[in-house]
């Protein structure tokens, strides 16, 4: 494996901090998607105020929310100053990780020293668009997303993707209970041990996680229905929650970092790509395949210590795992969207978090290496890598 220079404007990622995940609907039900970003960004720029640095910009990703520029409004909303920009990103839900992307390559480009960046989803206050009238006198018609590939082309939902995908596969129901069974279990467990506690933001309306609960065997999971079409095997047991939630992390110069002593991960390198729209759960493994093949880099998969893949749909998981040859072990070890739920801008810092609770525990030998990947509709995948600093 490639030791790589001691680049002292290498971008790296700390300060990672979240709101709890609601289940849509419910705790969060009243709290809009600048009202969930405000308070992150608030304490992540409390936890780099030992940088001693200004902010350069904030970088906020947002699937479904009210539209305007979500960033800059939770940077005035958090009380970060009028000087600080902020833009907003959609690349579906894919776009906390894309965020945090962004701001790594205007970090390692020079063009910034210290942005913060995440994601934001309210599902629960998500307005109601509609298309407008075709012809005079008639009913706009009411769409629940944005399309995610023009007309002529095939367009299906995630879940029915979901159930494609897991179809051309050949992933069973029984497969996906069991990986689901195993997400629930894990993602309990470590709301139990306290792993989430230090990154949740309390908010008046929830301070803990809403999904995790115990007791959700693969012998439970059967017994539910397709969620998706009768012959289907995504279930609202193995598939993600529809959850209410933002994270933000900061990135800055491992220069600064240093100099400011806070515990932080590199930021090695990212990779998208996109394939056929309609099996969108197929795109992470060339994205992480794409990534791995940049000069330089060293790496192969088995070096990586810790994965975390987006847990939209249990197939989907599955079919990353196979693919890639990763030992399942080191994947969404401290739990995953299956068990906590996935507000769908955020998820991808989210998973970020998970590696910096993972790689900066004190722990035996290993690479220090960490793999975030996710899935995204309409056929792309994002995969970023990190490493810990000492690595």
């Amino acid at each position: 494996m490639t030791v790589w220079r001691d680049d002292p404007d290498a971008p790296m990622l700390l300060a990672g901090r979240r709101t709890a995940v609601g289940t849509s609907g419910h705790a969060l039900a009243g709290v809009d998607v600048i009202g969930l970003t405000a308070p992150v960004l608030a304490a992540v720029a409390g936890d780099v105020a030992a940088l001693q640095l200004p902010i350069d910009d904030v970088v906020i990703g947002n699937c479904l929310g009210p539209g305007g520029d979500i960033a800059r409004v939770s940077a005035l909303a958090a009380g970060l100053g009028d000087e600080v920009p902020g833009v907003t990103v959609d690349r579906q839900c894919g776009s906390g990780l894309d965020a945090v992307l962004q701001a790594a390559s205007r970090v390692r480009a020079g063009d910034a020293e210290l942005v913060l960046a995440g994601g934001a989803e309210s599902a629960s206050t998500a307005p109601w668009r509609c298309w407008p009238p075709s012809v005079a006198g008639a009913q706009p018609t009411r769409y629940t997303r944005a399309p995610f590939a023009p007309p002529g082309r095939p367009d299906p939902d995630m879940g029915e993707a979901a159930d494609a995908l897991a179809v051309k596969l050949g992933i069973s129901r029984t497969e996906q209970d069991r990986y689901a069974a195993r997400s629930h279990r894990l993602t309990h467990a470590a709301a139990t041990a306290g792993r989430y506690t230090a990154e949740i933001v309390a908010l008046p309306e929830l301070w803990t996680d809403q999904r995790p609960r115990p007791g959700m065997t693969a012998e439970r999971l059967a017994r539910l229905r397709p969620a998706f079409g009768p012959d289907g095997t995504a279930t609202a047991g193995n598939s993600c929650g529809v959850s209410d939630g933002a994270a933000a992390l900061a990135v800055t110069t491992r220069r600064a970092a240093r100099a400011a002593g806070l515990p932080c991960l590199r930021i090695l390198g990212a990779a998208v790509v996109a394939g056929a729209p309609d099996l969108p759960g197929l795109a992470p493994a060339p994205a992480v395949r794409r990534l791995l093949a940049r000069p330089g880099l060293g790496v192969a998969v088995r070096d990586i210590d810790a994965v975390e893949i987006t847990e939209a749909f249990a197939s989907v998981v599955l079919a990353v795992i196979d693919e890639l040859g990763i030992d399942e072990d080191r994947v969404c070890a401290e739990g995953g969207a299956i068990g906590l739920g996935h507000p769908w801008g955020a998820s991808g810092a989210i998973l970020l978090l998970r590696l910096m609770s993972r790689l900066l525990r004190p722990a035996g030998a290993g690479t220090g290496l960490g793999l975030a990947s996710c899935a995204i509709g309409g056929g792309q995948g994002l995969a970023m890598l990190l490493a810990h600093p000492e690595a």
